[in-house]
């Protein structure tokens, strides 16, 4: 049974009735990390949310996300980020990450420990907008 949630805004207006979570557990995408999709849904086009895990010594894929503006919020870990052309930047718990719509990123777990950020993604991620900019070795 899926649990039914109400929807306030910031008035106190109720909203239509969404579903609360997702159901799938920790799946390996390509981009080389582990994601938790902890909020993603048709009904709530407009934001999403996941719990991202890359293991110690990884490095993600260079990609983009295509009319997606990306914010990683740092929980656990250490690592080196790198958006578009600027220079490598370290990054620990505390930590948010701004990533503009269609620029290159990818990041680096530095730390002895899984490195976990929540990503959040406006528009919703969607797959179709994820561009893999790595070259193969």
């Amino acid at each position: 049974m899926k649990n039914k949630g109400v929807t306030l805004d910031i008035q106190g207006n109720i909203g239509r009735e969404v579903s609360a979570g997702c159901t799938r557990g920790e799946y390996y995408f390509a981009e080389g990390c582990f994601i938790t999709e902890l909020h993603n849904t048709e009904n709530d086009a407009a934001v999403s949310v996941a719990r991202a895990r890359v293991e110690p010594g990884r490095t993600t894929r260079w990609h983009s996300l295509e009319g997606i503006y990306e914010r990683y919020l740092i929980i656990a870990g250490c690592g080196q980020v790198e958006i578009g052309n600027e220079p490598p930047r370290a990054v620990g718990p505390g930590d948010a990450v701004l990533i503009p719509a269609g620029c290159r990123q990818r990041i680096t777990n530095t730390s002895t420990v899984d490195l976990v950020f929540l990503a959040v993604c406006t528009p919703r991620f969607v797959v179709s907008a994820y561009r893999d900019l790595a070259e193969d070795p």
